[in-house]
């Protein structure tokens, strides 16, 4: 391992990752294991590079020096940013699987136990068919999962960079909102939240922000294509901020009009949702559990919404097409993973369908500690309400319970009661 003072961890913590690698392939009996997913690769070395969709492997021996397999033209990623020393790469009108093959055999790994990800996007079918009748000698096995079992429950180096992400959420999350008024477009909402993420330090996300307002935040995963924010219009923000390819992520909503009961309930219901995430999560509690517990708060509500979707996600580092880790562990019903300290969650109690025709959300990251859990942000959680000519206002729960109160008292209601 080449030792350099100039990577995103010191080098203690990438040797601590390739050896927890190797205790995990000598429990599963692998002589060594090809790995492609960009996550993975970058968690073990520190690589990363846009060109990720051409083929790319870290072989990791059980005992010998681990080599990579990259196009020539990212071969400099290699030298500029990790400690690996061993690179076999393949021109532009190279074979990148026979060079794989020629690199295993070279290194005396052509009749061994080779575990691979059958599940990485970038590995597809009829690359990994390739491998199976090109080396023969070979027994390869699937080890999906492999590297991500060191991955989900992050190291106090990597909360802290997370935290240098969170940075660039807020303030592309107070740039969105302060950018919402009637007249404006979703564009101009989106370039204000992308500027003032980079600006704060963040760098490209895996995903660029969610911005819709009106009927548009009833479709999903879409974004800004240039509508005019309307007056009375509700507006969802979701960003994910990045740093060094770790992310965290926020949902929030503003609103140009008029604060209905509907909206309020809905606004009540997933503060309390959050509330009871940091008093209940903790190390030892299943997701399954996590999971019902956001659910059915969420999903008693009388403003006619669902929460459509599992209720939260593991994240970290992230690559397009999504910043979510939400295949290592996501809190649905029926899993029985448990919570343990280090891991790492965006949590979503968010609405879908609020009066039939709006979805708003606010969500959280957080990390779980020795006993409990922690947010990455102080962005109070509160829609903001934003009526024409008045300055940015967070609708407070007690606005909430005075107007119910006022409605309980009304004469109508009074007419009513007796």
């Amino acid at each position: 391992m080449k030792q350099r003072d100039d990577m995103t961890f010191a080098n203690e913590e990438y040797q601590q990752r390739i050896s927890g690698l190797r205790q995990r392939m000598q429990e599963r009996r692998l002589d060594a294991v090809v790995i492609s997913d960009p996550e993975n690769i970058m968690y073990l070395t520190d690589y990363q590079t846009t060109g990720y969709s051409f083929f790319q492997a870290l072989v990791v021996p059980i005992d010998d020096e681990p080599f990579m397999i990259t196009r020539a033209m990212e071969e400099s990623n290699i030298h500029a940013r990790t400690w690996i020393e061993r690179t076999r790469p393949y021109p532009d009108t190279g074979d990148a699987i026979q060079m794989l093959v020629d690199a295993l055999r070279e290194f005396g790994l052509a009749d061994k136990r080779i575990g691979y990800e059958r599940n990485s996007y970038f590995f597809p079918a009829y690359q990994q068919d390739r491998i199976h009748t090109t080396l023969t000698d070979a027994k390869l096995l699937d080890c999906f999962g492999i590297v991500e079992e060191g991955r989900v429950c992050k190291s106090p180096a990597e909360i802290e960079l997370m935290h240098r992400a969170a940075i660039a959420t807020e303030e592309g999350m107070k740039a969105g909102i302060e950018a919402v008024q009637a007249g404006v477009t979703e564009n101009e909402i989106g370039a204000a939240v992308s500027a003032a993420m980079f600006r704060a330090g963040g760098e490209p996300p895996a995903v660029m922000p969610y911005v819709t307002s009106g009927p548009r935040s009833m479709i999903g995963h879409a974004t800004w294509e240039g509508r005019t924010v309307q007056p009375g219009d509700h507006v969802f923000l979701e960003v994910g901020g990045c740093y060094r390819r770790y992310h965290t992520a926020m949902m929030r909503t503003v609103l140009t009009g008029p604060q209905t009961d509907a909206l309020l309930h809905a606004q009540e219901r997933m503060i309390y949702a959050l509330d009871q995430v940091h008093e209940l999560f903790q190390p030892g509690m299943t997701v399954s559990d996590a999971d019902n517990m956001i659910r059915n708060i969420i999903s008693d509500n009388h403003c006619g919404a669902r929460l459509i979707t599992r209720s939260g996600y593991s994240i970290g580092i992230a690559f397009p097409p999504s910043w979510d880790e939400g295949y290592i562990v996501s809190l649905k019903q029926g899993e029985s993973t448990v919570l343990k300290e280090g891991m790492t969650f965006h949590i979503i109690p968010w609405m879908w369908g609020v009066e039939g025709d709006k979805t708003v959300g606010i969500s959280d990251t957080i990390y779980i500690t020795e006993d409990g859990c922690r947010s990455f942000f102080t962005t109070p959680r509160e829609m903001t309400a934003k009526p024409p000519q008045d300055a940015a206002m967070p609708i407070k729960l007690d606005e909430v319970k005075g107007r119910k109160k006022n409605q309980d008292n009304s004469p109508e209601k009074a007419e009513q009661k007796s």
